[in-house]
């Protein structure tokens, strides 16, 4: 299999890693992460001219990307610069509703211009990252829809202007069935959200619904049927949160190598000492690993469900591992100075660690990874022995 990417691709990555560069330093990042919004809309609108959103989208949704690897080139430049921008939002909140037909074009649309900031609203407090596990519910009256409950950690939930929620029409608190997701504009009476800001520069919000009356409009597919959509969705983003996380180690890497080659002790810099450099060595070859990982997740994206999503807790759980061993050793190997506010590495740190509880966190995906691996060899069994038998597969 060919894993080299398009010329197209490589365009597009080379066009973003210089403008982040360029134009995203560590001290506009840091005003950025200061303002009330938490991202900067002349920045988001300056993506979408790039046509740096549209590639998170396929041509028949109005962009022009929308693969594995095109959401990997992304996320992978947005890491090297620590982009605050609402790029995971708007992929988890895009992809549900470019799946939703024509009714939902306009929005996403508005989405890929830049005009329109849109998130999704589905963890619960008590979810603990279980994706069906949605106590959040929408009873019908007449031909309105009720929604009551909290959702947690909502990303940019007081910044956007849609919120896409997830609330069961059906069943019990855990089952995958009766789940249904809904569009809800943020000015929504019963709607309230409580901003706050996150460990690593970004802004987060917990999302309240207090019998919030609804259109059947707002129902984004069929009732109770969300959770495949849902699944989808999230599986772009960790996808996109493994290619972020790859793109920061890879600065984080760059940055302690400097500071080895720059930093002088007894007369020598200190990647002279052979101890130092065998921990380096290791930083760099599980680098490489977790860029294996997310290569193979990319390429599994469009594959059938169980490849898919143990592609993607498998990539998931590497980045979670790998990319706290990166951030411990990045700091340490700095010495004291790694700790300041004013060397960048620390918030590449903190990102990363961030990164491995967004969507679930290592021990999840690890535990997921081997559930699925037990689907996968019992459906395999069964098909073996309906072969054995003559029943027809």
């Amino acid at each position: 299999m060919n894993f080299d990417h398009t010329e197209d691709r490589r365009m597009l990555a080379d066009l973003l890693q210089r403008y982040v560069s360029e134009q995203y330093s560590i001290e506009k990042r840091h005003a950025i992460a200061k303002s009330a919004g938490g991202f900067s809309r002349e920045q988001w609108k300056q993506f979408a001219e790039l046509g740096v959103i549209g590639a998170l989208f396929d041509a028949e949704q109005g962009g022009f990307g929308g693969g594995g690897f095109d959401i990997a080139v992304v996320f992978e430049a947005l890491g090297r610069g620590l982009v605050l921008e609402p790029f995971l939002p708007t992929l988890l909140a895009g992809s549900a509703l470019a799946q939703g037909g024509e009714r939902w074009a306009e929005a996403v649309a508005a989405l890929i211009a830049g005009d329109c900031i849109a998130t999704l609203a589905h963890e619960e407090a008590d979810s603990h990252y279980a994706l069906q596990r949605v106590a959040t519910s929408a009873r019908r009256e007449g031909a309105d829809y009720v929604l009551s409950g909290r959702k947690a950690v909502v990303p940019l939930g007081a910044q956007a202007e849609l919120l896409l929620v997830s609330a069961r029409t059906s069943g019990a608190v855990d089952d995958a069935e009766g789940i249904s997701l809904f569009v809800i504009p943020a000015a929504t009476p019963g709607l309230r959200v409580r901003d706050y800001p996150t460990i690593d520069g970004g802004r987060a919000a917990e999302v309240v619904l207090e019998e919030v009356r609804l259109p059947a409009s707002a129902l984004l597919g069929p009732e109770g049927e969300g959770f495949a959509l849902l699944e989808q969705a999230v599986g772009r983003g960790v996808l996109a949160l493994c290619a972020e996380a790859v793109g920061a180690m890879d600065t984080a890497k760059a940055m302690t190598i400097d500071y080895l080659q720059t930093r002088r002790q007894f007369g020598k810099p200190i990647g002279s000492f052979q101890a130092l450099q065998h921990r380096m060595a290791d930083v760099l070859l599980e680098i490489e690993q977790a860029r294996s990982a997310v290569i193979n997740a990319a390429a599994a994206l469009d594959a059938e469900r169980i490849v898919r999503e143990r592609a993607l807790s498998a990539a998931k759980y590497s980045i979670g591992r790998i990319g706290t061993l990166v951030a411990e050793e990045s700091i340490q190997l700095h010495g004291g100075i790694g700790m300041t506010w004013e060397l960048p590495l620390p918030h590449f740190a903190k990102r990363l660690v961030m990164i491995d509880h967004q969507l679930g966190d290592e021990d999840h995906h690890l535990a997921r990874f081997i559930a699925l691996g037990a689907a996968q060899e019992a459906a395999s069994a069964v098909l073996q022995s309906a072969r054995g038998t003559g029943v027809p597969a």
